[in-house]
């Protein structure tokens, strides 16, 4: 297949970039790197078929050649970048998208958007599946990104309905795994972090809160199989283990050998208190379930993070030290 990946260079893009030219589709990354790494895609750009081509997708664009898909990853989708760039998150669930939906209907070619779990709020309803419609509150500060991605998936569906295109929806649970930023405000790269770094590990509330944690691989898997899928969605891709946060952190402990020991903040405005997908859906349409336990999948996390040391180092510190931010 011949596939556009927007938000290539990302924690997620990059993997799924990976694993498509693995499989031997061409690939364009399309990426503003205003959060995706060009370090994450590095080793692809020698490989057969693979471009990446620099650039931001809400500017509307035209692509030469064929095209089978488009995946539209690009968002900045983590705590502290959506809180740093507010109306670029915005823009990329309002402008981006419909640009990449109108890249894919003149192509006639498929298009996935990578949802999230945050469309369901601070869910009322638990677990989570995809007809309940959320509690989100459209003014606070996590709303940037929650109801960039509801405007997203509410644009696609009406893309599907009044002019046919071939739409496919995920909604991504917490997915992580190599290639995740250390100070990117993720509960599972700041816990990490912490830890290899002897600090205190930082929880929020009691650490009572509850998540789903899906390995980078299993989610792009199903990424995968919604590419090649006709179902329109939208599915529900994580892990169905429900954690509490503290038991994260416990467990992060355990595998670095820290010594570190917990301290707990406020609760943030809006943070979910539980989260747990049901994927009968993902099951039975895309074939797909989690493979990877979370001990696994934080195991190759921590290596990762090891064998990159120089990503744990804060950015503005990379660069008095003459390394690139």
């Amino acid at each position: 297949m011949r596939v556009v990946v927007s938000g290539g260079s990302g924690f997620l893009g990059s993997h799924l970039c990976e694993a498509l030219v693995r499989r031997g589709d061409s690939v364009r990354c399309l990426d503003n790197f205003s959060s995706g790494r060009s370090a994450n895609i590095a080793h692809l750009l020698s490989a057969p078929g693979f471009d990446c081509t620099p650039c931001d997708v809400t500017v509307p664009f035209r692509a030469s050649g064929d095209i089978d898909a488009v995946v539209h990853l690009a968002s900045p989708a983590s705590p502290s970048d959506y809180a740093r760039l507010p109306l670029e998150t915005l823009a990329a669930g309002s402008r981006g998208t419909e640009n990449l939906l109108r890249l894919a209907l003149r192509h006639r070619a498929r298009f996935v958007l990578a949802s999230t779990s945050e469309v369901y709020g601070d869910p009322a309803v638990h677990p989570q599946d995809e007809d309940y419609w959320g509690n989100v509150n459209p003014i606070g500060p996590r709303s940037v990104y929650d109801e960039a991605k509801r405007f997203a998936e509410a644009l696609s569906m009406a893309y599907r309905r009044s002019r046919g295109a071939d739409v496919g929806i995920v909604r991504i649970f917490n997915t992580y795994g190599p290639r995740m930023r250390a100070h990117d405000g993720r509960v599972v790269s700041t816990l990490i972090r912490q830890a290899l770094g002897g600090e205190p590990l930082t929880l929020f509330g009691d650490g009572g809160q509850t998540r789903s944690f899906c390995y980078v691989d299993d989610m792009v898997r199903g990424l995968v199989a919604m590419i090649d899928a006709r179902e329109p969605g939208p599915f529900n891709l994580g892990n169905p283990g429900e954690r509490t946060v503290r038991e994260l952190a416990e467990l992060v402990l355990l595998i670095t050998g820290s010594d570190s020991g917990l301290r707990f903040l406020p609760l943030p405005v809006d943070d979910p208190v539980r989260r747990r997908p049901v994927i009968t859906r993902a099951r039975e349409g895309l074939g797909w379930h989690p493979r990877v336990p979370l001990e696994e999948g934080l195991r190759h996390t921590v290596d990762w993070f090891l064998s990159q040391p120089d990503t744990l180092v804060r950015p503005q510190e990379q660069s008095a030290v003459g390394r690139p931010s």
